[in-house]
């Protein structure tokens, strides 16, 4: 019976009875060593029962390998594989080296453990349990940890352990965590009284006092007291921490062994596999042998388990390890080194290098390529990033720290990756090659937004290659230029240019000219603003459109970088095309699998369909990409998704909502999120009818550099400045955005200029212009109802309350379909004072508000003919918690199977509409 932890073991038999009734759940168990963490773990598996139970264990030695973790998992496992969908079949299957990587996004494998898992629960609960989770590779850490994070309705526990000091970190953000500390005092001297009643009643008070509650102090340091090998040391300085202590406990029981068992062990720590014939074949070489293993069993150190080695406690090996000499482990690594073949003999003759050698780093990066196949990119890294440390070369050592600087990068791992680019830089001499390592610096900055030096690597790069690739020298610094805007700096922005004259590049003009625009923002420059009317905006879109041509000019183009066309596309306003760009982004981001990418393609089709009036699509997408931007650590991202989302509850009227998400962008600490969360905060003002409110925000963040992000907020600016009394403003917005709908020429921007001047000048011709021009097929349904708005007030205003009704109702339709609660209230109020009564409306008449925003997009789905397991595929979920979803979502909206949803949701018409399924009725009414 597992003493002192009820609490504990409750968790984990509600976990597993959760599974039982088809929910799921992960627990992480903390702590330090001996403090009880594989006993919990032990006691789940005793209470399974009738569950599946998968146990698995991160090992020291094979931390580098990867998916080695996963592998000893689901061993068992691997005949169900070609069960999972193609791609996540694929993945697992080169995971394990049992078939070619095939190019894809690394958490494809994490998606396969997920819809594998779910599989084996299909038939009956399964538990997983992994044991010392801090010696995951990291490989196989991702993956579990990707797929614990969705679980959800599948009938799976996954249980995790690990140590929190004096062990690698294991983190696990989105898992719930459950720490642990010390036995209360009379447990555990109700322990120690059990294990070590012979013992006078002082030593065992210092036991007490030196074991602090830690379970397996109480049981290992009685035996050292019998063995004379623990004394209490009254006048010490500094009492050693409980792991200190019990991992020297353990070193003295080692010492008093033959020195031939100390060797083997010394070999099985070092070859933690746990294989005997790789630890004895080592051993032999070493003077030991099997019958050696004998005093390490009758001290319960070492025991032969499942035809494994194994340590009664992760502990010991830690001590026979560090114990040892550095001779004696040398010696054992090159042994070892002896007996095994391809990564493992690597990593050991790298363990038992101490200076530099050129033929281990050579197979140490043989090695790498091997990993990098296996799409294990944190080994890949970690094997280049010590063959540099071997290399003798500084170009070679440079060369393969760009390598490990690349694969950490692709692991996730920015910080460590910026690290090995920064020493790879300073190393590589060839100006072609420093030149790509200066672009991977570039966009690592910018993933890990910290761009404000971006434009100095690539400035530097283009100046020492110039005269070998001069065409890659141009592209540098036209990068450059972008990448100075997107910080701001204007002096660098001008500065790069003036670098391309002085190397006369041939693409010298083009960045002049896109340098040209962007200086004309900061005001430095008034003679080269546009037909000197000094509007930011415009220019800001005339360079968006140089970087645009740039961009679709490249071939090959990824998946990234169509993401960032469509990005240029939406700064330019060309929602039309940026949509187009981003559903197709969507999609081929889930077809391929290309989780990395898909929290900015989702980001991309959220402000379109935000723009388009699909309000409950943008609000499914972006919370999904906010979801998977967290499990994969974009931080990046965050701040575009969660913009889209406060945007929303601007326009619904949510403060505090919006608050705090506006909060959340404020904290990530870059001026363009400042810029956006200020101008989204301003909307909800002038929702709300705080005009002065509104108007101080915007005045200020129009005044600065980033005119594509205050655009749009001009009109904004225009209707709180008239409103609060200041015509001059409102007069110089609307010419500002006058400006930049010229130059971008969509019809809906020119309707709300000519909203704009409406509202300053008035006139049945100003506001029938306005009206007209709305009726465009891609025009925006919010502004469309805002001008509608306008319009009616000023109407009733003019004492013509029959002519207002027919703009009013129009707004009130469209309003109350996006959810838009002050617009509409505002808008129904007029109405009434026109005379009209309203009907009353019944709650919740709209059945697709009634569901989440997760339940929204597997209904679609579901709705398309997809299967569960199709659905979960798109989805990043598990078939089981997309059933789970579909039977929640089935009585909101009245159905009782997946065959009403087609007519329910109507995805047809649509399609054929080329509008998301919730896009307001009034949407192309005009046309």
């Amino acid at each position: 019976m597992l003493q002192g932890r009820p609490d504990e073991m409750a968790i984990i038999n509600r976990l597993l009875e959760g599974a039982r009734n088809g929910m799921s759940g992960a627990l992480v168990l903390r702590g330090e060593a001996g403090i009880g963490k594989t006993a919990l773990l032990d006691h789940a598996v005793e209470a399974a029962g009738d569950l599946r139970v998968l146990r698995g264990a991160g090992i020291e030695s094979e931390s580098g390998l990867p998916f080695a973790g996963l592998h000893l998992l689901l061993k068992g496992t691997l005949d169900r594989i070609g069960a999972l969908p193609q791609r996540q079949a694929q993945a697992l299957r080169g995971a394990f080296g049992m078939a070619a990587v095939l190019d894809g996004d690394r958490f494809l494998v994490g998606l396969g453990v997920l819809t594998l898992l779910a599989d084996l629960a299909d038939e009956r609960p399964v538990l997983c349990v992994i044991d010392d989770a801090h010696w995951l590779d990291s490989a196989s850490a991702e993956a579990l940890l990707f797929a614990a994070r969705r679980l959800e309705a599948e009938g799976v526990v996954m249980l995790f352990g690990a140590r929190d000091v004096h062990a690698p970190s294991f983190a696990a953000p989105g898992v719930a965590e459950l720490r642990l500390a010390g036995l209360a005092p009379e447990v555990a001297a109700r322990l120690l009284a059990e294990h070590a009643a012979d013992l006078p009643r002082y030593a065992r008070d210092r036991i007490l006092q030196e074991a602090r509650g830690n379970p397996l102090a109480l049981l290992e340091l009685p035996a050292a007291q019998r063995e004379g090998q623990f004394a209490a040391e009254p006048y010490a300085v500094r009492v050693p921490s409980t792991f200190s202590r019990i991992q020297q406990t353990f070193a003295d029981r080692i010492a008093t062994l033959p020195e031939a068992t100390q060797t083997l062990l010394l070999v099985a720590a070092a070859e933690e596999g746990g294989d005997p014939a790789t630890v004895f074949a080592a051993a032999g070489r070493l003077g030991a042998g099997l019958a050696d293993l004998e005093p390490a069993e009758n001290k319960r150190l070492l025991v032969m388990t499942d035809e494994r080695l194994v340590f009664r406690h992760p502990l010991i090996r830690t001590a026979a390890y560090r114990s040892a000499t550095v001779s004696h482990r040398l010696a054992v690594h090159r042994a070892l080194a002896e007996v095994l073949e391809g990564g493992r003999r690597a990593w050991h003759l790298a363990a038992a290098s101490t200076g530099p050698d050129e033929q281990v780093a050579a197979e140490l990066e043989r090695h790498a390529q091997s990993a990098r196949e296996r799409g294990g990119h944190a080994a890949v890294a970690a094997a280049y990033e010590r063959a540099a440390r071997l290399s003798a070369d500084p170009r070679e050592r440079g060369r393969r720290l760009a390598h490990a600087a690349r694969a950490a990068a692709d692991a996730g791992q920015l910080d460590r990756a910026a690290i090995l680019a920064d020493d790879a830089a300073a190393l590589i001499a060839d100006p072609v090659a420093r030149a790509m390592v200066a672009k991977f610096r570039a966009d690592l900055a910018d993933e890990r937004s910290s761009a404000t030096f971006a434009h100095q690597f690539l400035a530097e790069a283009a100046c020492a290659v110039a005269g070998h690739e001069p065409d890659l020298a141009a592209d540098l610094l036209f990068s450059a230029v972008e990448r100075a805007w997107t910080v701001g700096d204007f002096t660098a922005v001008r500065a790069a240019a003036d670098q391309a004259l002085r190397l006369r590049l041939a693409g010298a003009p083009r960045i002049g000219e896109l340098a040209g625009h962007i200086a004309a923002l900061s005001g430095a420059e008034p003679e080269a603003r546009l037909n000197g009317t000094g509007d930011g905006a415009a220019e800001a879109a005339l360079a968006v459109r140089l970087l645009l041509d740039r961009d679709l000019s490249a071939y090959p183009r990824g998946l990234r970088e169509s993401a960032k066309i469509t990005w240029w596309e939406l700064l330019l306003g060309d929602y039309r095309a940026a949509h187009d760009q981003a559903v197709s982004l969507e999609r081929e981001s889930r077809a391929q699998g290309a989780i990395g990418v898909l929290p900015r393609a989702l980001m991309l089709l959220a402000r379109t369909q935000l723009w388009r009036g699909a309000h409950r699509d943008a609000r499914a997408n972006a919370a999904e990409g906010l979801r998977i931007a967290h499990d994969i650590g974009q931080t990046h991202n965050l701040v575009f998704l969660r913009a889209v989302l406060a945007h929303l509850a601007a326009i619904e009227g949510d403060q505090e909502r919006c608050g705090e998400l506006t909060a959340q962008i404020m904290a990530h600490g870059t001026a363009p999120g400042h810029t956006r969360a200020t101008a989204i905060t301003a909307l909800l003002d002038l929702s709300l009818g705080r005009h002065d409110a509104a108007l101080e925000r915007l005045f200020e963040a129009v005044q600065g550099p980033n005119k594509l992000v205050t655009v749009h907020s001009l009109p904004d600016l225009a209707e709180a400045a008239i409103r609060a009394g200041q015509p001059d403003c409102a007069h110089d917005a609307a010419r500002r955005y006058a400006g930049w709908a010229h130059h971008t020429a969509h019809p809906w921007a020119h309707a709300i200029a000519a909203r704009c001047q409406a509202m300053l000048n008035g006139g049945d011709d100003a506001w029938a212009r306005a009206v007209h021009l709305h009726r465009h097929q891609h025009d925006p349904p919010f502004e469309r109802a805002r001008t509608h708005l306008l319009y009616g007030e000023w109407l009733r205003r003019q004492q013509r309350k029959t002519d207002a009704r027919s703009p009013l109702r129009s707004a009130l339709e469209v309003f109350e379909q996006l959810g838009a609660k002050p617009w509409a209230e505002r808008t129904g109020a007029e109405l009434r004072a026109t005379g009209e009564s309203l009907p009353s409306r019944t709650q919740n008449l709209d059945l697709l508000s009634r569901l989440t925003p997760q339940e929204l997009q597997v209904a679609k789905l579901a709705a398309t003919g997809l299967s569960n397991r199709d659905i979960a595929a798109q989805l990043f979920l598990s078939p089981r918690t997309v059933g789970y979803h579909l039977y929640n979502a089935y009585p909101k909206l009245g159905v009782t199977s997946r065959g009403e949803l087609p007519a329910l949701l109507n995805p047809a018409r649509s399609a054929r509409e080329g509008h998301s399924t919730d896009a307001p009725s009034g949407v192309g009414r005009h046309r």
